[in-house]
């Protein structure tokens, strides 16, 4: 991870430019404190230079020695650092100069040597120290410092017999002291530059150690703390950081292992009860599972127990057509009436006997098939083989109620590999409950087609019976939930018949309108990739019902 994205590198960046922010604002008040100082003292010099040289000429002024007068400016003039020495008269006209030319020459009042004492109406009589001095541009470009000092008129000098000033002049003239700057300018770049060397070297020295110690004692444990959450976040539960500190990080790194050997412990603790949950689940799935499959069998059983009355009834009458035909046969054997024509009549006797017994074996051979208890066993299957036996099976009982079948069933449609017997059972269970739907007669639409789209095959139930409450078609599926009569049922037919159709990975659904009727969707999967297999198995499912 880069450095700038990095707490580390953030508490790096602000510290520096902490720091860059306060060295810079100290080295700038040290260097302009510095300057000043610098200046205080270039200042201090040149009021004591001009207070040597007005206590030195005092002497020659009153003796109006101006040969000696002008020697001693000149000598001090030439002094290094002194730029130029003026006396000024109360008239602003300079008596002397270090500058030859200046002599006897008048200055403006307005000038920088003069604004001070005459920036008003009238000329002060006492200027305080501060504004006595002055810092302006030479010539050349460098700065220079003037110290103007008043010349005041002492008793010494209106006593004095070669001059003629009065005693109420307070002010005779200034004497005027401009000293050069550049050594104090010099000084001062060089003061800068010392200053910002130092700052800039305290600033890299303060920034190593600060990254030093920050990687230290920051960097490196965090980054500690950030690759063992990434290995706790991989599933390396337990592992453990190394800690080598006392302080807050130190604690949470303890705290972090801690937590690591917490969540290790109660992940054993979950594996643990999770293997005994699944050990559980499947006893219970067992358990489930043999409950289903006794109350399937349950459902069958009281399935056939309805279908007892009306395959009794069926068989009971090609029965009493067999006997009396039997009676009838041994009635003409016992007269010995074997004739041609009653040899015929005999023959046919016999043909009508076979296929009564034959129709009685039909239908005892399909109840049995129904009520056999048998596995899930999935085979490919025609589905309009299945609903012609359950149509055969309660044939009886819907001419009794005077109920007519509409059977529509696709001559294309494809088999559909799946357990014939469960889905026999489901349609079984339908038909049935759309018979007892219609006690006064009336119509039952059975039809199979195949839907490409969906790779799908649809099985449709309908009658126009007595409907089912809206209140009730949420619930139709659950278990004992029915709208027949508590002695006719007890509501376990449709839950089963839509857990068969879950297990066949199909799909069960209902409409209803109460007084018109009820419809029955089943869509069963087909396999695509049935081939010759599926074929094969159509031919020995024509070949059977052969």
């Amino acid at each position: 991870m880069s450095l700038r994205h990095t707490l580390s590198g953030k508490l790096i960046a602000l510290l520096l430019g902490a720091m860059f922010l306060v060295f810079g604002t100290l080295g700038i008040l040290n260097i302009r404190l510095h300057k000043r100082d610098l200046e205080q003292n270039t200042r201090a010099s040149a009021e004591n230079i001009s207070d040597v040289i007005k206590r030195s000429t005092s002497y020659h002024m009153l003796r109006n020695d101006r040969e000696a007068l002008y020697n001693i400016i000149k000598t001090i003039g030439t002094e290094p650092g002194i730029v130029r020495l003026r006396i000024i008269d109360r008239d602003g006209r300079i008596s002397y100069s270090s500058e030859a030319n200046e002599t006897n020459t008048y200055v403006d009042k307005s000038a920088e040597s003069c604004y001070a004492c005459h920036a008003r109406s009238q000329p002060l009589s006492h200027l305080d120290r501060r504004d006595r001095s002055r810092i302006f541009r030479a010539a050349d470009g460098g700065r220079v410092i003037g110290v103007i000092n008043p010349i005041e008129n002492q008793p010494s000098c209106w006593n004095a017999a070669c001059h003629y000033h009065t005693a109420d002049q307070k002010i005779l003239g200034v004497l005027d002291v401009n000293m050069s700057l550049v050594r104090a300018d010099a000084a001062i770049a060089n003061g800068v530059w010392y200053m910002v060397l130092y700052t800039l070297l305290a600033i890299v020295g303060i920034s190593l150690l600060t990254y030093v110690f920050i990687m230290r004692f920051v960097h490196r444990p965090i980054t500690a703390l950030k690759d063992g959450t990434e290995r706790l976040k991989a599933g390396e539960l337990g592992c453990q950081i190394n800690v080598d500190s006392r302080d807050e990080i130190g604690k949470l790194a303890t705290s972090f292992n801690q937590m690591s050997l917490q969540l290790r412990d109660a992940n054993e603790e979950i594996t643990a009860w999770a293997r005994t949950l699944e050990k559980r689940i499947e006893q219970k799935t067992l358990e489930l599972t043999r409950a289903h499959e006794k109350m399937v069998q349950a459902e069958k059983m009281s399935t056939i127990g309805k279908m007892a009355a009306v395959v009794a009834h069926e068989v009971n009458n090609p029965l009493a057509g067999i006997l009396t035909y039997a009676k009838l046969m041994k009635k003409w054997m016992d007269r010995r009436d074997l004739s041609d024509e009653r040899i015929a009549e005999f023959s046919k006797c016999l043909d009508m006997i076979a296929s009564e017994s034959r129709r009685c074996g039909d239908l005892v051979k399909n109840l049995l098939m129904f009520s056999r208890t048998a596995p899930m066993n999935l085979t490919w299957t025609d589905l309009n083989q299945i609903v012609k036996r359950c149509t055969f099976l309660v044939k009886h009982k819907m001419e009794m109620t005077a109920i007519h079948l509409d059977l529509t069933l696709d001559p294309e449609l494809p088999l559909v590999r799946c357990d014939a017997a469960q889905i026999e059972q489901v349609l079984l269970a339908l038909i049935v409950n759309a018979i007892e739907a219609m006690p006064r007669g009336g119509n039952l639409w059975i039809r199979s087609r195949a839907l490409p789209a969906s790779g799908q095959v649809e099985l449709q139930i309908r009658d126009d019976g007595t409907g089912i409450p809206p209140a009730m078609l949420a619930k139709l599926f659950e278990p004992f939930v029915t709208t027949k009569e508590e002695s006719k049922g007890v509501g376990l037919g449709l839950a089963i018949s839509r857990n068969i159709i879950d297990r066949h990975t199909g799909k069960i659904e209902v409409e209803s309108e109460l007084g018109r009727g009820t419809t029955f969707y089943i869509f069963l999967p087909q396999d695509t990739n049935s081939g010759e297999t599926a074929e094969g198995a159509r031919s020995s499912a024509a070949a059977a019902s052969r």
